[in-house]
């Protein structure tokens, strides 16, 4: 299980230091870079990446503790 602590310090961080001016696109990408992982769909041999609404809700949680 990831600790939902450091992931919700890394988003907040890529929020942050990001000089692009899109904070926000920065931050849910390492949201999902930090929570992914990929399900197999049996027979057909594709892997799709998943992110579990729980997990987000989780940092979000933590981000607001930040």
């Amino acid at each position: 299980m990831t600790n939902k602590k450091e992931v919700a310090q890394a988003v907040n961080e890529a929020y942050e230091t990001s000089y692009t001016g899109s904070g926000l696109v920065a931050a849910l990408r390492e949201l999902v870079f930090e929570l992914q992982y990929y399900q197999c769909c049996g027979d057909e041999g594709v892997e799709d990446m998943v992110l579990d609404a729980r997990d987000i809700l989780d940092v979000c949680d933590e981000l607001e503790n930040l």
